[in-house]
């Protein structure tokens, strides 16, 4: 029957990660599928260029493989394969002589940082298949990016990795290597900065 425990335990993204560590390679096409478009936006997101995010995402993932043996779940699967694109990232910009991720962040310890995910899935989501929504969201994804280019670097990551990694402010803290305060001012900044940059266009789709 559905829903009993050993074939939903199988199919957490550890157990995956796992069993292609074991020798099994469809269970990394599963994890691939189910992780490849927030990891390359994370990417694209940063670098706003699709050679570069390209390059960068194919490293992350024979990261991936190249360590799948030794592989042990000591954190969650997002937060060990962000971990690898935040790492892929830095050492992107260092090549480059760019603090790409050098933080400004201002003081703040009454936020939790929840807004961010609402903030972009208010904008033209589910509605994106209508004729007449399309090139709107178009529109407003250009406005999103942009904005998004425009956070300091330590704010953009911080909304990224909740956002396409969908991770938590403890694990946000644990993979940058900041304390929780810092994550929720990132957070809260970043929030508050792109709804004033999306201004009207988020109060019309919300």
């Amino acid at each position: 029957m559905r829903g009993s425990p050993a074939p939903a335990a199988a199919d957490t993204d550890e157990a995956l990660m796992l069993a292609y560590g074991a020798g099994n390679a469809g269970a990394f096409d599963a994890l691939y599928a189910r992780h490849k478009g927030g990891v390359y936006r994370y990417l694209l997101r940063h670098c706003r260029d699709a050679g570069v995010a390209d390059e960068l995402f194919q490293d992350v993932w024979m990261n991936a493989i190249r360590v799948r043996a030794s592989y042990v779940p000591t954190a969650k699967f997002t937060t060990w394969l962000y971990t690898l694109a935040h790492n892929r990232l830095v050492d992107h910009w260092r090549a480059l002589g760019q603090a790409k991720l050098v933080s400004i962040d201002e003081d703040c310890d009454d936020d939790e940082g929840g807004g961010t995910r609402g903030l972009v899935e208010s904008l033209p989501g589910a509605r994106q298949h209508e004729p007449d929504a399309r090139a709107a969201s178009r529109e407003l994804g250009a406005q999103l990016s942009a904005a998004l280019a425009a956070l300091p670097g330590e704010q953009r990551d911080a909304f990224l990795l909740q956002y396409e990694g969908g991770l938590s402010l403890a694990e946000i803290a644990e993979l940058t290597g900041v304390g929780m305060e810092t994550v929720k001012s990132r957070l809260r900044y970043a929030t508050a900065k792109l709804r004033g940059a999306l201004g009207s266009a988020h109060e019309e789709w919300s």
